[in-house]
């Protein structure tokens, strides 16, 4: 029906006749003359329709938005003066000689073009297929397309294999909330929606099949953000007989040829490394955005005889932080401002945002500095925390003193916020590598031991002893792949010896039972020559809505869930009949 997109058309087609199908993005009439700019996924173009054949010409006034329409026609160039530079097409136009209506449309209960209102996203997720037809929102997909295509293509050049890995497999929790499947076959069992395809892939190492890779839908029943759907899709790697720094190493190359491709920008080669202490300490955060130069730094060993209880209980606290963040011109925030920083911090549990305003050290000293605390800090401390922080004239200094999760958390996401509101943080693309993580950490409600990434990643090999003597000193061999302050990859190197897996689990309170009945299959499979392997795992949705520049993981999949995991455009989840129910041997029961 077609010859070409409508994107397609250039100076290099004039007097050629093509065949175009699609919308009608606008429709002009210009005294006699009607201007119809027909739209499909390539981009746009402008029809001509003239009055000289008076059939085709009394069709196109009938058109209206959203149509959709077969033209014939003939390609010319626009008349001087009249092309547009904003459109990939603008040299060019189409003589419209022949019109077909493929289809009429109702006026749509959304604007598709560029001078429509804001939409509300309820709107645009209820009509889906009506938004997905606008020009953004077509990009970013074609560039989605575009991000796995030269993905698959390294990985296939590497010598990877496509496998796919089961959709209905066993509930074997790994954090967060199975979806659970009721199974009609056997009745009162169900089947889970993996949350990831992470014991399959193991197995399939164990397998001999030495190098896997998916692009893997999985789904987890939890509470959402911006950047978590309860169903997403991941880039799943495996490897046999790599180290973390050659898996590393390849996953590098990997994305230094994505980023060249696709956006033609070269990332560094190697990519910064730093550890999990050195991350926290530096930026409060295990995922830091390196765009914003701004550091905490501790001052806790400064503050701890001062008659200022708020920073002299978390000084002495062995679980407490005292940190300072240094905002160089800060001074001249407003009372306001600050007052509004200090809510931000709340959010993230602080109680309070203490500050000094360095009005002019250098030539008054301490009489050149401002702020309600400074009454409880003796000379000494001040002139540390001065010359720690290297703070000169100008600068504002925020503090935080409470449990370091507290202080790391509120001022790590109060460093990201000053950062971009004070045009601070630098342009382009900053990724890095978080290695050296604990193996676990304490569940604050229990104080029992919690895997930090999952219960299957492997220790470090100079450090199986800690597993007995102190867990919480042990570092795991993971990874993480953060950019711009987004985590967008995170992996291991996997537990391959059975005691080990054993001893894991113990320590996580899973008892020999518990282990049988959830990973039996694991353990035994461990005993039959189970090769030196490890993985990681790319959350493909935002590493694209980060390369579009979309706000939310919503913007750069076709059709999301809201961020309650209902979807708008099919009104599920919803009600099934009780014939349904009872073939599933399943009683609905009031909540309680």
């Amino acid at each position: 029906m077609r010859s070409h997109y409508c994107g397609q058309l250039n100076s290099g087609l004039v007097d050629q006749e093509v065949s175009l199908c699609g919308w009608v993005h606008r429709r002009r009439d210009h005294g006699g003359v009607i201007f119809i700019d027909l739209r499909d996924r390539d981009g746009l173009v402008q029809v001509v329709f003239d009055p000289d054949r008076p059939e085709v010409f009394a069709l196109a006034e009938q058109v209206r938005n959203e149509y959709v329409l077969q033209v014939t026609g003939r390609v010319r160039r626009r008349p001087a003066g009249t092309e547009n530079p904003d459109l990939a097409t603008g040299e060019v136009e189409v003589l419209g000689l022949e019109l077909r209506v493929l289809n009429a449309a109702e006026t749509p209960p959304i604007q598709l073009d560029e001078h429509g209102l804001e939409i509300s996203e309820e709107l645009r997720l209820r009509y889906r297929y009506l938004d997905l037809r606008r020009p953004e929102m077509q990009q970013r997909l074609r560039l989605r397309s575009r991000i796995t295509g030269v993905l698959r293509g390294f990985l296939d050049e590497q010598g990877f294999l496509d496998i796919e890995t089961p959709i209905l497999t066993k509930s074997t929790p790994e954090g967060a909330r199975d979806y659970l499947v009721p199974s009609r076959t056997y009745p009162g069992q169900f089947f889970a929606l993996p949350q990831s395809p992470q014991l399959f892939k193991q197995l399939l190492m164990m397998s001999g099949l030495d190098r896997y890779y998916q692009i893997a839908r999985c789904f987890r029943d939890e509470d959402l953000r911006a950047d978590r759907q309860p169903e997403f899709t991941q880039l799943d790697i495996e490897v046999s007989f790599m180290t973390e720094d050659e898996l590393m190493g390849l996953m590098e190359q990997m994305f230094r040829g994505l980023f060249r491709a696709v956006l033609d920008v070269e990332l560094p080669d190697p990519l910064p490394r730093l550890t999990y202490q050195e991350a926290i300490r530096r930026f409060g955060s295990d995922r830091p955005d390196l765009r914003v130069p701004l550091e905490l730094v501790d001052v806790a060993d400064l503050l701890q005889g001062v008659d200022f209880k708020v920073f002299a209980g978390p000084a002495t606290d062995p679980e407490g932080r005292v940190a300072a963040l240094r905002l160089p011109r800060g001074g001249e925030l407003s009372r306001k401002e600050i007052d509004d920083y200090t809510k931000f911090v709340g959010i993230y549990g602080a109680k309070g945002l203490a500050y000094i305003k360095v009005n002019d050290w250098t030539a008054r000293g301490r009489d050149g500095l401002q702020s309600p605390i400074l009454k409880f800090l003796p000379d000494e401390a001040v002139s540390g925390i001065m010359a720690r922080t290297s703070a000169t004239d100008g600068d504002l200094i925020f503090f935080g003193a409470d449990k370091a999760h507290v202080v790391n958390e509120a001022l790590g996401a109060l460093r990201v916020k000053l950062g971009h509101d004070c045009g601070l943080a630098a342009t382009g693309w900053h990724p890095l590598w978080v290695v050296d993580f604990p193996m676990f950490e304490r569940d604050a409600q229990t104080g029992r031991w919690m895997a930090l990434h999952h219960p299957f990643t492997a220790p470090k090999e100079d450090q199986l002893d800690r597993l007995d003597t102190d867990p919480g000193a042990c570092q795991s061999r993971a990874y993480d792949l953060v950019l711009n302050g987004t985590e967008i990859g995170g992996g291991s190197i996997r537990i391959h010896r059975e005691a080990v897996q054993r001893r894991i689990f113990q320590l996580l309170n899973i008892s020999d039972e518990q282990a049988e009945d959830r990973f039996g299959f694991l353990l035994k499979a461990l005993k039959y020559g189970c090769p030196p392997h490890g993985g990681i795992a790319f959350g493909l949705d935002r590493l694209v809505m980060l390369m579009t520049g979309a706000d939310s993981i919503r913007d750069v999949m076709a059709f999301p869930k809201t961020q309650s995991a209902a979807c708008l455009l099919t009104a599920a989840p919803s009600e099934v009949d009780a014939a349904q129910l009872n073939e599933l041997s399943l009683r609905l029961k009031a909540r309680t």
